[in-house]
């Protein structure tokens, strides 16, 4: 399963005004496993970018005078999503601004995100799990754990990247994740690691207690686990 978490920023709230993209930022996910690849460019709007906009995301006219327009771009970003999952917080709005792009380029086949992609909406699945709370980044981010100190201004690819890393924890994490860096199948010797049984005979293991304040930061982790999903099995 390939899922891009994906992000934008714009030059204001709504596309029907005439706002336009300035910047996208997206994160590649195979089987719920970060792979590394990103795509993120900058985008030059064609207009003015409000001055409310530029207090959220910090991207100033004179930055994006020399930037590539839309058109340039269309190719490697409809490439890059094309089948994936987009994982959007607030969904409407990223694809709203996707789907104005794509309508003023007036291509010979009409393209909507909707028929080269699905989406997963992180901010339904976040009020579905946390009704009556605050489910914006800033929020799930105090609510998981995730430091997100650098955050001074948006960023589309660093909203990116802290999204992916709430989506996981707010649906189970990472699979297949392998500690010592091996398979259960040793493909270089060609067959599968044997459980190795310890002698009858061996010397008591020795026991290392839990400090004090690894005990206060456990269940500290506790906590935010019963607020997040209003019950945790270990308090039980």
């Amino acid at each position: 399963m390939r899922q891009i978490v994906l992000d934008t920023e714009t030059t204001g709230i709504d596309p029907k005004q005439g706002h336009r993209i300035i910047e996208i930022g997206c994160v590649e996910m195979i089987n719920r496993r970060l792979t590394g690849n990103h795509y993120h460019v900058y985008i030059n709007p064609d207009r003015e970018v409000e001055y409310e906009a530029i207090q959220v995301h910090g991207i100033t006219n004179e930055f994006l005078a020399d930037k590539p327009k839309f058109r340039d771009v269309f190719d490697g970003f409809v490439n890059f999503i094309k089948g994936a999952q987009l994982v959007i917080h607030n969904a409407p709005f990223d694809t709203g601004f996707m789907d104005h792009e794509f309508r003023l380029l007036r291509t010979p086949e009409p393209v909507v995100t909707s028929k080269i992609c699905t989406v997963l909406d992180t901010l339904v699945l976040a009020r579905d799990m946390h009704p009556g709370q605050k489910n914006n980044l800033d929020a799930l981010c105090r609510r998981y754990g995730i430091d997100n100190s650098h955050r001074e201004l948006h960023g589309a690819l660093l909203d990116a990247e802290i999204l992916a890393d709430v989506y996981l924890l707010m649906t189970g994490g990472q699979t297949d994740l392998n500690l010592s860096g091996k398979s259960a199948t040793d493909k270089n010797a060609g067959h599968t690691e044997s459980v190795k049984r310890l002698d009858s005979d061996r010397k008591p293991l020795k026991v290392i207690k839990a400090s004090a304040d690894e005990i206060a930061q456990h269940e500290n982790r506790l906590r935010l686990i019963e607020e997040s999903s209003g019950s945790c099995i270990w308090n039980q």
